[in-house]
């Protein structure tokens, strides 16, 4: 969990795997992400394909 800012928790909203606490007047308090080894492990698993395919584009210089 990430805490993004002080305050009292009003309700929250998911979108898998985040849960998002907001206050009343819908500012962020709070970040949950469930599973986030997995989640973490994944992001940066696409984040290093992304990054060798960019590589790969670039043409090689003699």
């Amino acid at each position: 969990m990430v805490e993004t800012a002080k305050g009292k928790i009003d309700h929250a909203v998911e979108s898998w795997p985040i849960i998002l606490h907001l206050n009343r007047a819908g500012k962020p308090i709070l970040v949950e992400i469930l599973r986030a080894s997995e989640f973490l492990t994944q992001a940066t698993m696409i984040g290093l394909k992304s990054q060798k395919e960019s590589l790969a584009s670039f043409p090689l210089r003699p």
